[in-house]
């Protein structure tokens, strides 16, 4: 590993990865390797998660030749200096805002979306004119070789590296001189890396989980919200890091949902969805045993089959879930769905105030003043209304955590700012020197003349 991140931090000393040429060159690049290698990333995706074509290319190819596009098509604009205002005390004096590249990063990827969420932020490094080295995640082994294997052979091989293995690798991978660590994945996991982060004073962006709430009130179309939130919920079979994790309803309202939800699914995946193509698996049999033990205790409305060897979890809702069952005290990432009873928006707010900050909140609802509730008097990484998920994939809508979902954002220009460093010039020439008026010794005049010059007030020195 240190071989790897030396080699790498050579290359970008010579400062080939800097300009735009090269950047322009690498973005293309990649959206080459997405579109002639489409079948084959289709084919790794379905031995490692079951997913169908069609949500591949919807949610892992799209959205990162999406963001290749916005990137290419701003990429002057970025890196052009930004010329700033200085104070008149200042002048004669020019300044200007530098965007240059932070040297070796690592992105660290997950294997719910290995990827999407290795990809797209690899297309802000690149942009921002960074050497990189990517560690997939071994829970994705098919993915994780493809890209092993694609990525030396479409981008330059001397400023991108894929290391794979376990987490002996992300160990040692974090032991290196790194400019920038960028991950997502877990909490647990993500407190480990800021840890071992923080011995280097390495900045990290960190994209984590938590259990992002929904909130449904009774002036919408239950059947339009129901389809929606269901899809939300069910793509890659609830192993969404922005998914749908709790569902928050007046009983009237959830008991007039509930119905409409179990049509949405079956709508999607026909009765039976162990027999669907489009329905996806739990990635190991070990995920697949920790949603089954997340239901132990409780009656579903609807769904609840569970197959550990096919590594299969049904479509699932638990009306009236108890909030302080193991259920609601974990990110459940998977296709299981509890509903929770309360009184009023107000008191979903508190509920959801009452927990660590969401990555996402959804709220379905036409009233204004409820919706101006949420906006006001809750804290997420994301706020949509009347549609989950689809953020995630927009290149202009900062994307991040915040509090335990975690720090940092990226997408469109915000991962070109990820991953640069915005450098202050200043240009004072040497005459006139008016900066003599700042000298000392601070006596009489001179000192209430200093002060007046760099606060605007005409005040005095203070008294001995």
């Amino acid at each position: 590993m240190t071989d790897v991140a030396d080699a790498l931090r050579a290359h970008f000393d010579t400062g080939a990865t800097a300009t735009r040429r090269w950047r322009v060159t690498q973005l293309r690049a990649l959206r080459d390797l997405l579109r002639r290698h489409q079948h084959r990333i289709e084919a790794a995706l379905a031995a490692d998660l079951g997913k169908p074509a069609a949500e591949v290319v919807i949610t892992e190819i799209g959205p990162v030749i999406g963001e290749i596009d916005h990137a290419l098509r701003r990429l002057r604009r970025w890196m052009r200096p930004r010329r700033v205002r200085l104070p008149y005390q200042y002048l004669p004096a020019r300044a200007r805002v530098l965007r240059q590249p932070l040297g070796v990063v690592a992105i660290i990827g997950p294997w719910n979306y290995p990827v999407h969420l290795v990809l797209n932020p690899l297309v802000g490094a690149l942009a921002a004119g960074n050497a990189v080295v990517i560690k997939p995640s071994e829970l994705a082994p098919a993915t994780s070789a493809l890209l092993a294997e694609l990525l030396p052979l479409h981008l330059d091989p001397s400023a991108v590296a894929v290391v794979e293995g376990g987490p002996e690798a992300v160990t040692d991978l974090l032991r290196q001189r790194l400019d920038h660590i960028f991950f997502t994945g877990s909490e647990r996991v993500g407190r480990i890396v800021a840890e071992a982060a923080a011995t280097t004073l390495t900045p990290v962006t960190l994209e984590l989980g938590g259990k992002s709430p929904v909130y449904v009130d009774g002036s919408v179309d239950l059947t339009a919200a129901a389809r929606r939130i269901m899809w939300g919920k069910l793509l890659n079979s609830g192993q969404t890091c922005v998914a749908p994790d709790y569902l928050l309803a007046t009983p009237e309202v959830a008991g007039r949902l509930v119905p409409h939800l179990a049509r949405a699914a079956e709508e999607f995946y026909g009765p039976e969805p162990a027999a669907n193509p489009d329905y996806g698996r739990i990635v190991s049999q070990g995920h697949t045993e920790r949603l089954s033990g997340l239901l132990d205790g409780h009656v579903a409305a609807f769904g609840g089959a569970v197959d550990v060897p096919a590594r299969h979890v049904a479509p699932t809702v638990i009306d009236g879930a108890d909030p302080d069952s193991p259920l609601m005290c974990e990110e459940i990432f998977g296709p299981v769905l509890p509903i929770v009873h309360v009184a009023s928006a107000q008191a979903a707010i508190d509920f959801i105030t009452a927990r660590p900050k969401p990555l996402a909140l959804y709220v379905f609802s036409r009233r204004r003043r409820v919706r101006r509730a949420f906006i006001r008097g809750t804290t997420s990484g994301g706020l949509c209304f009347d549609l989950p998920t689809a953020h995630l994939a927009a290149p202009e809508l900062p994307f991040g955590g915040v509090g335990a979902s975690g720090m940092g954002a990226y997408h469109g220009e915000t991962s070109f700012e990820t991953f640069s460093h915005s450098r202050s010039v200043l240009d004072k020439p040497l005459r006139p020197d008016t900066v003599r008026l700042l000298y000392p010794p601070y006596r009489g005049r001179r000192a209430a003349l200093s002060v007046r010059l760099m606060h605007g007030r005409s005040v005095g020195p203070a008294a001995p």
